[in-house]
């Protein structure tokens, strides 16, 4: 059963990212910058609806990490583009 809850979440992920992707192509959007966060926020989403009531298996503990990983160059991203918006000279 681990194995079918461990590939529908692989799936919905999959199925997010490729859905994000498409859009941000239509929509003429298309950066990686943007591909990433939009993957991280359905990554968080995914996670979180596809979460389990009472016990949590390896797997998903290991998600943990990825998402702090995810967190962590979310926030280079944001300190990136706050740096580009900024008038030289202000820092």
């Amino acid at each position: 059963m681990a194995t079918r809850r461990r590939t529908r979440f692989v799936r919905a992920q999959v199925a997010w990212m490729l859905g994000a992707t498409l859009v941000l192509v239509l929509l003429e959007s298309l950066s990686f910058e943007l591909v990433f966060v939009v993957s991280l926020i359905g990554f968080l989403v995914v996670t979180e609806l596809t979460a389990p009531f009472a016990v949590t298996p390896d797997w998903r503990r290991r998600l943990v990490w990825i998402i702090a990983l995810g967190l962590a160059v979310f926030g280079y991203v944001v300190i990136r583009r706050i740096l580009s918006i900024l008038p030289p000279g202000v820092i």
